[in-house]
């Protein structure tokens, strides 16, 4: 492996611990230990279901590779990750809401351990249903964890800001230190053990099973709006309803899908950007790379929301800023530095240029998650919190499968270029949320919600 990776990951760590180290009382908030034995329980199962998320991560395009196929083959199975998640992802967070989120959180294990499994079978068709079983899952983990430890915090009576230091400790471990373990673990399984790129599915099978037990002995359940007499189309209405009603949440919506959208392409993108003429790389440790720098974010997000200035709807403008000037770095070296047409050897000059790119764009990525987690704690109604989360990915699914089904169409300076220019969106909408972030809503979601589910049988 080339001195060069090294030296990024180590300048990485002592960022990191230099920040972590560094904090003072200003950084830090007081809290009670009922608190603090909670916020632990929920941060170990959201580690051990980030694990088994993040195992998969790096061998993914990998995996299929492999097993012999083409770049606009690994692109429909993706698509048919994201186009299952849009399909479902909205119903199983209705579902999550009404018959409870801890139930959405096990189905979430189970689901996603069937989808390792699938990961066995060199057949399309079989890697397809493990895609589309990948999907559901992904809804369920970016929508029913978070309803419930929103949903918990608040009937446990904590106050409202320590959840910014769940959401901010939670990715600095499920999305950050968790995630650079599994990608050097998975990198151990791989090439260290040589056991095959399906060593790290197996594993993430394992950590799932863990993470359920713990769920199954120690949490409560905890609904949204259990009501017998609220069907799902009732849900899906009162969640538009709420969406249309307040531009708030409707301005979220956009922002997380623009966002989102973006980092999801990203992931599809970065192996063949790096490695154009099949160059080695370690995807495991390049990964790890990026996890640290993913923490490093979140170590600046605990401080910027332990705070109360900067307000996060400020800084986040800064953040879609940045993070869209770090993806047009494969444009800026494609315009500069000729293409090589040596196949294999090392990472390129041009490659290690964009790797550190791609680095600043991670540590948004780690500025993102918790701060998205604090508005989304702050402006989306508790009654129906993972039916409006999973609303939101609707676009960004269809947005990333448009994507994918025409990546051989595009070069990825196109595809990259793209990514930019929505992320520049973001941060335009953002800034139109900070000016009307202390606006009343004009109306209440709810009264109009029923007054439509009681309108409804008038206009059949």
């Amino acid at each position: 492996m080339e001195v060069f990776y090294y030296v990024v990951f180590g300048v990485l760590g002592i960022v990191v611990a230099t920040l972590e180290l560094s904090k003072n009382n200003k950084d830090r908030i007081n809290t009670s230990s009922a608190f603090t034995s909670f916020k632990n329980n929920y941060l170990v199962v959201y580690s051990l279901m980030m694990a088994g998320d993040w195992l998969q991560g790096p061998y993914v395009y990998y995996l299929y590779s492999t097993y012999g196929y083409s770049k606009g083959d690994i692109g429909q199975l993706f698509i048919a990750g994201f186009g299952s998640s849009m399909l479902f992802g909205t119903i199983v967070g209705s579902l999550a809401d009404k018959q409870g989120r801890k139930r959405a959180c096990v189905t979430y294990c189970i689901t996603y351990i069937l989808s390792c499994i699938t990961k066995h079978s060199p057949q399309y068709k079989v890697l397809m249903v493990g895609r589309v079983l990948g999907g559901i899952a992904t809804s369920l983990l970016f929508s029913s964890f978070e309803s419930w430890l929103v949903a918990e915090h608040n009937k446990r009576g904590f106050e409202q800001q320590w959840l910014s230091i769940t959401f901010s400790k939670a990715v600095f471990f499920g999305n950050g230190l968790v995630a650079i373990i599994a990608g050097l673990f998975g990198n151990l399984l791989v090439h260290s053990f040589s056991l095959g790129p399906v060593a790290p599915f197996d594993a993430a099978a394992c950590f799932l099973a863990i993470g359920m037990a713990v769920i199954l002995s120690s949490w409560s359940e905890n609904y949204g709006d259990p009501s017998d007499n609220k069907d799902l189309i009732t849900q899906f209405r009162g969640a538009a309803v709420a969406i249309a009603s307040d531009e708030k949440i409707a301005l979220l919506g956009a922002i997380q899908s623009l966002f989102e959208g973006s980092m999801y392409t990203f992931v599809f993108l970065w192996t063949p950007a790096l490695s154009p003429n099949d160059e080695e790389i370690p995807h495991g440790f390049i990964f790890a790379t990026f996890m640290l720098a993913s923490m490093l974010g979140s170590s600046l997000a605990s401080r910027l929301l332990s705070r109360s200035s900067p307000k996060v709807e400020s800084y986040m403008q800064i953040v879609f800023l940045v993070s869209a000037a770090s993806l047009l770095l494969p444009i800026i070296m494609a315009s500069l530095v000729a293409p090589s047409k040596v196949k294999g050897g090392g990472i390129s000059f041009s490659g290690c240029f964009q790797l550190l790119g791609f680095c600043v764009f991670e540590a948004c990525v780690g500025l993102f998650w918790p701060s998205i987690m604090k508005m989304r704690s702050q402006y989306i109604p508790e009654e129906a919190r993972s039916t409006i989360m999973n609303f939101f990915r609707i676009p960004l699914n269809i947005f990333v499968c448009v994507v994918l089904y025409n990546v051989n169409e595009f070069p990825m300076t196109v595809m990259f270029g793209m990514c930019s220019v929505f992320l520049f969106i973001a941060s335009l909408l953002q800034r139109r949320l900070m000016t009307i972030a202390d606006k009343p809503k004009a109306n209440d979601w709810t009264p109009l919600n029923e007054r439509n589910a009681e309108e409804a049988p008038l206009n059949i």
